[in-house]
Parts: structure tokens; C-alpha cells; sequence
């Protein structure tokens, strides 16, 4: 019989989802039984369904911030979403709601803040994204992963938790990792992360310096649904994946290198396993500018090079991996004097405070 119930919410990428369950391990320890709810046809559907979790689908729409003519259509999306979050709210009678942002949580946060319902939302990056500063009003705590976030967060709801890190992540086999590719030698391995959806840039910058990079390392490079190369899949020592999920630990574990955008929770997991990593960056152009805060927070402390997407060539690209390769024990050493922590413990701790535990 379980203690507690709680409604879990967050989706649109996988970085709203990932974090979620990170959580679910330590929360089903500590007595809590749990569901979610998303939108309909959300990545947060197959991943949630596939751990079975109880799922729930709303409607949702996305505010932005650019004129659009869905601008006028998703509100109303919006409110059919918050009429269907009390639905489900009051028939579940959850004691808590936790929030990982991304728009489908809007409604459910606001529905259960309507309900009475404690919500605490967990914020990733440096600066609240849209959906986080429009649930604020109706969140009784705001965990943030960084310590210059509590200045973006009003009165006292900012609590500072860090990042909730997937304990599989932590427990990959480098040597399953490396049969997986078919590597066989002794170079060290660089793996090339383009985010969920994949990099483009990134893909073709690689790609352009194959011939000197294998030379120097093995390469396993995530490229994206779509994306694969087919003239390059029979190389020696290079290997494509569109998109990996329960062999991603063991592939972490056999690189001695990371290439990656900078979302927030990869970056932490990077930092946890301690891989020297180069971060690229979403730009602003493509984003409102998020994991360029988060590069430069990790460059600043000494844990990653940088580069933005601005500055990218095939030259520059393969220099600052060359660099990263010559600064490989600095960049441990710094990652080794680090005060971050799993953010898991922290986070349940403020959710049992709130249901008063």
C-alpha cells in the first residue's frame, strides 16, 4: 500500500522527461505511488508508458514569444488542457504535483493549484524557461540547478537542488559500450551528442574531419533521427546511431570524450561521470539562449571547452577537440573539486516537506 500519490508532469522534449525519471526510483522507495500526465502525442507518451507509469494525455498549446497565428488558437488549448488536469486531478486526489516544465505542464500546474494541490516545478537551466515563469505564481517551491538561478525566482520559493541524475547513467560498462561499436583497438573514443533531435552543424562539421579524427580517436556519434550517413557506415572505427536509450549509459561509460550541445541535464551527467567535454551551444537564433548560459557557467568553472555555433568551422572544430584531448587532466581535476550532487535526494526531500513529511 503506498503512503503517498503523486501526479508527475513535464514534456515536449526529452529534457523535460529524462529528469522525471531520474526521480521515480527514490520516489517509489519513499512510499509514493505515481502518475503522469502529458500531451497526447508527446515524446513524454513513449517514454513514460514504456517505464509504466500511468499516463494521461491533455491538451496543450504553446505560447511564444514571436507573433504567430497559433498564438491566438493555443490559449484556448491551454484552457481545455487546465479543464481536463482537474479531471483527472480530482478523480486521482494526488498529494502533490511535480512539475519538470515544458508547456503541457502549464495547465496541470495551474488545475492543481485550482485544487488546492502543493506543486513544486524543478527548473534546469540558469534562467526559467517560458513554461516555468508562467507556472510560478501557482508553484509553492522552485528547484533550480544552479546557484545563479535563486536570483531569477521571487520570495522565498527557490530551493537549490542541482540536477536529478539517472542512477543508469552512473553504472554503464565501457567495455559493453566498445563491443557494441565493434572497437577493438586501444585509441581513446570521442562521442558526438546532437541532443534529442540531433545537430545538422554539428553532423556535417564532423563528418568534414572525419579522415583526421579517426586517426586520432574512435568515434561514436548520435546524429539524429534521419541522419545517419549510409556511405560512411561500414568506416572503421566510426559508428552512427540515430538515437540510443537503454545502451546510452554503456556508451558514456566507453567515451573519453563528449562533443555535445549543452541542455542541462547532460551537462551535469557529464560532470558526474567526469568526461571532458566540448559544448556547442544552441544559438540564440534557434533557442532564447539557455545553453549558452549553461556553457559558460561550465567553462567559467573549468569543466568544458565552448565553442558557439557563430564560430564554427571545420578548422576551428577540430582544433578545439585537439585541445580538449591536451587538457583532458585538467578538465577532470577541476570536475573532481566539484560541490555538485545529485539533485535526486534534494528533490524528493523538498517534496515530502511540502506534503508536510
Amino acid at each position: 500500500m503506498s503512503k503517498y500519490k503523486i501526479i508527475m508532469t513535464g514534456g515536449g522534449t526529452a529534457g523535460h522527461v529524462t529528469p522525471n525519471l531520474a526521480l521515480i526510483p527514490k520516489l517509489k522507495e519513499k512510499g509514493f505511488e505515481i502518475k503522469y500526465i502529458g500531451s497526447f502525442n508527446g515524446i513524454e507518451k513513449e517514454i513514460i508508458e514504456k517505464n509504466n507509469i500511468p499516463f494521461f494525455g491533455i491538451s496543450c498549446g504553446k505560447l511564444r514569444r514571436y507573433f504567430d497565428v497559433k498564438n491566438f488558437t493555443d490559449p484556448f488549448k491551454i484552457m481545455k488542457g487546465v479543464i481536463q488536469s482537474i479531471r483527472i486531478i480530482s478523480k486521482e486526489q494526488p498529494d502533490i504535483v511535480f512539475s519538470k516544465g515544458g508547456f503541457v505542464a502549464v495547465p496541470v500546474v495551474i488545475a492543481a493549484s485550482m485544487k488546492k494541490i502543493p506543486v513544486v516545478a524543478h527548473e534546469s537551466d540558469i534562467t526559467p524557461g517560458l513554461a516555468n515563469k508562467l507556472s510560478a505564481p501557482f508553484c509553492d517551491k522552485l528547484c533550480v540547478t544552479f546557484r545563479e538561478s535563486l536570483n531569477y525566482v521571487k520570495g522565498d520559493k527557490g530551493v537549490l537542488t542541482g540536477s536529478p541524475i539517472r542512477e543508469e547513467i552512473l553504472k554503464g560498462d565501457k567495455f559493453k559500450g566498445k563491443k557494441l561499436c565493434g572497437f577493438t583497438n586501444d585509441k581513446e573514443t570521442l562521442l558526438i551528442m546532437g541532443g534529442s533531435l540531433g545537430s545538422k552543424l554539428i553532423n556535417e562539421e564532423i563528418r568534414k574531419n572525419l579522415d583526421r579524427l579517426l586517426s586520432e580517436f574512435n568515434i561514436i556519434h548520435i546524429c539524429g533521427k534521419g541522419n545517419i550517413e549510409e556511405s560512411l557506415k561500414d568506416r572503421s572505427g566510426y559508428q552512427q546511431f540515430e538515437y540510443v536509450s537503454d545502451e546510452l549509459p554503456n556508451l558514456m561509460a566507453a567515451a573519453d570524450y563528449i562533443v555535445s550541445r549543452a541542455g542541462a541535464n547532460s551537462i551535469f551527467e557529464f560532470l558526474a561521470l567526469k568526461k571532458p567535454t566540448l559544448l556547442i551551444p544552441l544559438s540564440k537564433k534557434a533557442s532564447r539562449g539557455d545553453q549558452i548560459l549553461n556553457s559558460k557557467s561550465f567553462k567559467k568553472e573549468g569543466y568544458s571547452l565552448m565553442i558557439e555555433e557563430e564560430e564554427i568551422n571545420e578548422k576551428v572544430l577540430y582544433e578545439k577537440i585537439i585541445e580538449l584531448k591536451k587538457r583532458k587532466r585538467e578538465l577532470i581535476g577541476n570536475m573532481e573539486k566539484s560541490q555538485a550532487q545529485n539533485g535526486v535526494e534534494a528533490i524528493v526531500g523538498v517534496l515530502l516537506k511540502s506534503i508536510g513529511e
